[in-house]
């Protein structure tokens, strides 16, 4: 595959937990505009790459670069802009679906735009007026649909997805899916662990990860 260093990859990357080998001589290239999905048994170690990526914990061997540069060479927040991670149970904070899309603009120093707000909820189908909702009185898959958008308001330049949809029923699938197709139309870099066949086909390159190792 021809590669550049404008994102995310790891060279001969592995981790261990309590002497456990978990990933082991990880490479990996993340070409421009990628659309990769991941697949592999329960702890074969997808999460965690994707979580060594995302720059939530540390190789014990090996680099991650970005843009040609380590992880540890960029500044937290600014790198957290620019790659983001979604995992299946998401964490809301706040009281409202408000409080929760505000958050993007206040590490931005940017006032809340309400408009904009509203016009992401309504791509996702989450009527506008669910801005003033509480998180308590959301469904699992509007949660889950909050947080999508809460990553996307400003586009990153990477998006990592863990298992996202498992547990969404299929109009939300749907839903979720032509959102995705369409930022990454715009540039988007998408890597998604994914057990859905119409996931994996939508992708364009399909990686396996068998006992902490990768296989194309």
């Amino acid at each position: 595959m021809k590669t550049n260093d404008r994102h995310s990859y790891t060279k001969s990357s592995g981790i261990s937990v309590e002497d456990k080998q978990i990933l082991e001589k990880i490479n990996l290239n993340v070409p421009e505009n990628a659309f990769l999905t991941l697949m592999g048994p329960s702890g074969s170690g997808k999460s965690t790459l994707l979580r060594l990526i995302a720059s939530l914990i540390t190789p014990t061997t090996g680099t991650i670069k970005y843009q040609g540069r380590p992880q540890s060479q960029w500044a937290k927040p600014q790198y957290r802009q620019a790659v983001s991670y979604s995992v299946q149970q998401p964490t809301l904070f706040g009281e409202t679906v408000q409080d929760n899309l505000a958050f993007p603009f206040i590490i931005r120093n940017l006032d809340f735009d309400r408009s904009r707000a509203e016009s992401a909820l309504d791509q996702v189908d989450l009527v506008p007026q669910r801005l003033k909702a509480t998180i308590n009185s959301l469904s699992g898959e509007e949660k889950q649909r909050v947080a999508l958008v809460r990553n996307l308001l400003f586009l990153p330049q990477v998006l990592l997805l863990d298992e996202v949809t498992t547990r969404l029923d299929s109009a939300t699938k749907s839903c979720i899916h032509k959102l995705l197709a369409h930022y990454h139309e715009q540039g988007l870099n998408i890597f998604w662990v994914t057990h859905d066949e119409s996931e994996i086909q939508a992708a364009d390159q399909f990686l396996l990860i068998k006992v902490g190792h990768l296989e194309a």
